[in-house]
């Protein structure tokens, strides 16, 4: 179902998120995870983003949307704690790599059209929610030292299983 470069995405994600939240085995800081959520969100946002200039079926650039809404609602909400908290993001090699491999998505997704885009922004956002969520229970979340910040994490967390199963729905409809 997934083609290479989203098992490569999803690979890479984990295996940042893994190693890079484990260095010299000590947690990412609350700092550190803000960044990397904060981070995973614009990632999805950018990507809706040209969804919704390029996807053909009507039930993909509706969860294009609900994407934008829901991860700039939770950024926001992150924003607004950091602020509250008087912390600034700790920029990190998890939120880089990160980066810089949703660049390499994105441009894979550009290149197509029609059917072909809509069936990959789906199977994409499959894999990336798996991923996120993934690292959100498995490191984030347990990491995190305050209880407000750890709090927005399972919040968020909830929300993007919600959209794990639409995209999950959404590559069944485009079979």
């Amino acid at each position: 179902m997934f083609r290479f470069g989203t098992w490569l995405f999803v690979s890479i994600l984990c295996f940042a998120a893994a190693s890079a939240m484990a260095q010299g085995h000590k947690p990412p800081t609350d700092a550190q995870i803000a960044d990397i959520a904060y981070t995973a969100g614009q990632i999805d946002i950018e990507q809706a983003i040209d969804a919704l200039k390029k996807a053909h079926n009507k039930a993909v650039h509706s969860y294009a949307e609900e994407m934008i809404r829901d991860h700039l609602a939770v950024n926001n909400k992150i924003l607004t704690l950091l602020d509250k908290l008087n912390v600034e993001m700790e920029d990190n090699d998890t939120s880089k790599t990160m980066y810089q491999e949703a660049h390499l998505k994105r441009d894979e997704l550009r290149a197509l059209s029609g059917t072909a885009f809509d069936k990959a922004y789906a199977e994409n956002e499959v894999a990336y929610h798996e991923a996120v969520n993934g690292a959100l229970e498995s490191t984030l979340i347990p990491s995190a030292q305050n209880p407000q910040l750890k709090s927005l994490l399972e919040t968020g967390l909830k929300l993007f299983k919600e959209h794990l199963k639409h995209a999950e729905h959404l590559v069944d409809e485009l079979k």
